[in-house]
């Protein structure tokens, strides 16, 4: 999951957390493709 976060790919959750932190380059995924983000980066 961090690896996922790490490249900037999150929820809309993550999307907001990450953005009030002062980073937009973030990128909002379904839920589905969040968890292939996460696979793929195990």
């Amino acid at each position: 999951m961090d690896g996922a976060i790490s490249a900037k790919t999150g929820t809309y959750g993550f999307e907001r957390l990450i953005k009030a932190e002062g980073d937009t380059t973030v990128k909002k995924v379904k839920c589905s493709e969040f968890a292939d983000a996460v696979i793929s980066w195990m």
